[in-house]
């Protein structure tokens, strides 16, 4: 397992933009796959972007596909998620996760979790 501490959360108008940032602990950062998951008040956790070991190959939740972008920087053992035109909609808290091997968008297939960040967006 890796250790995640998740950061760049906050409180941002409609259409306005996010990154937040997923740092990780351990030797082997490069041989996990990434996901950002998110889970709004009242609701089950969901998936909302994946990238490879590699950074290759990439997948979104249909919710925030061409808003968001996932990507990593291995040297740096850190993960982005870029959040552009965001929407009241998004507002949750956004855990970063990590498993070994290939991407996966089932929030039980990942083992090593952050502590979330509160993203809100406002109308």
């Amino acid at each position: 397992q890796v250790q995640l501490v998740e950061s760049g959360g906050g409180l941002v108008q409609a259409g306005g933009s996010l990154r937040l940032s997923c740092a990780a602990s351990g030797r082997t950062f490069s041989s996990y796959a990434m996901g950002w998951f998110r889970q709004a008040p009242g609701k089950e956790r969901e998936f909302v972007a994946a990238i490879t070991w590699s950074g290759i190959t990439t997948y979104y939740a249909d919710s925030v596909k061409g808003r968001f972008t996932i990507s990593r920087g291995n040297a740096k053992n850190t993960s982005y998620l870029q959040m552009n035109s965001l929407k009241p909609e998004d507002t949750a808290v956004y855990y970063c996760a990590a498993r070994y091997g290939t991407l996966r968008v089932r929030e039980l297939e990942y083992d090593s979790w952050g502590q979330g960040t509160q993203v809100t967006v406002s109308s």
